[in-house]
């Protein structure tokens, strides 16, 4: 039995599926596969099975979670000990939803190791929004920004507001509202609207526009671009396309249920067990300066040059 294999069964049952867990390690499925059907041949149990409606853990693998999760952390802890004897910089891993990340956790990143350069050792991700608590309570992540994170006491998370925006309808500048309703338009998404946890999603959801009407781009950028050619409609949070807007290039369009009010939250461990570089990071967010770059930050990276999300394995 291997950390490697206690890490790969917690985080399947955790996120559910065999797909998540290679996605949040960085690695292959099979490399999953393979580490979850050793730890099963050396316990002699199951430990999770897929039935109609997931992943389902067995008596033994419900037994198993917990003490699993406390050897993943406490190996996390000792690989941070260890880096920290030989002096190196502490590591502080941001995850980020897909718009965060295209607009938000560059700017924000490079303001805050300005400050802290030489003692800090930062890198990004993305994730969707119900693998970051798991990513976080599992030490493979640091600091996640995104929606808040739903209520588990089984882990050790905590989601604390932000920065507030409204999600809007955009299309082109200058043209009438598209004819019929909602259901009948061409909606252009980012890749943040294939996660089901996205105010997005949520939005496009409770309009009930159909899958065959939603076209997603490589990044909102250039779903904006494509919806300021005219090519459909676009969910966008207000503040992001303002300059757009006033440029004329985009107008606003009123749709049942927006504006829609958000609010990004910090996913990071409690205060008892969070390092002191997200501790650092999460007072930095609450800044003038940070808050600034939320209100004004990148124009987003080019549409040529974003790809969608992928998650980064320089800590996996």
């Amino acid at each position: 039995m291997t950390l490697t294999q206690l890490n790969a069964f917690v985080l399947v049952a955790r996120l559910g599926s065999v797909t998540a867990a290679a996605n949040a390690l960085g690695v292959s499925e099979p490399a999953v596969s393979q580490a979850l059907a050793a730890l099963r041949a050396h316990l002699g149990d199951q430990l999770v099975s897929r039935g109609p409606s997931g992943m389902t853990l067995t008596a033994g693998g419900s037994r198993l979670l917990a003490t699993a999760s406390q050897i993943v952390v406490l190996g996390a802890e000792a690989h941070a000990a260890v880096r920290a004897a030989q002096g190196a910089p502490e590591q502080l891993r941001v995850v980020a939803t897909a718009t965060v990340a295209e607009f938000l956790t560059t700017p924000l990143v490079e303001a805050f190791t300005r400050r802290f350069s030489s003692a800090v050792e930062v890198t990004s991700g993305v994730a969707a929004a119900g693998e970051m608590p798991v990513l976080v309570a599992n030490r493979l992540a640091d600091l996640a920004i995104g929606p808040p994170a739903p209520a588990d006491p089984a882990l050790p998370v905590v989601s604390e507001p932000v920065f507030r925006y409204r999600l809007v309808v955009v299309g082109a500048g200058g043209r009438p509202r598209p004819p019929g309703g909602p259901r009948q338009w061409r909606w252009l998404v980012g890749p943040a609207a294939t996660d089901p946890g996205s105010d997005v999603s949520r939005f496009l959801a409770a309009l009930r526009v159909p899958e065959d009407r939603i076209g997603v781009c490589s990044s909102q950028t250039a779903a904006w671009a494509a919806t300021a050619d005219g090519a459909g409609v676009s969910p966008a949070v207000e503040h992001l396309v303002a300059h757009q807007v006033r440029r004329g290039e985009l107008s606003l369009i009123e749709v049942p249920g927006s504006p829609q009010e958000g609010c990004w939250h910090a996913m990071l461990l409690d205060r008892q067990q969070r390092g002191a570089a997200a501790n650092s990071l999460r007072r930095f967010l609450a800044t003038p300066e940070a808050m600034r770059l939320m209100r004004s930050p990148s124009a987003g990276v080019p549409p040529s040059r974003f790809r969608p999300p992928v998650y980064v394995t320089i800590w996996s």
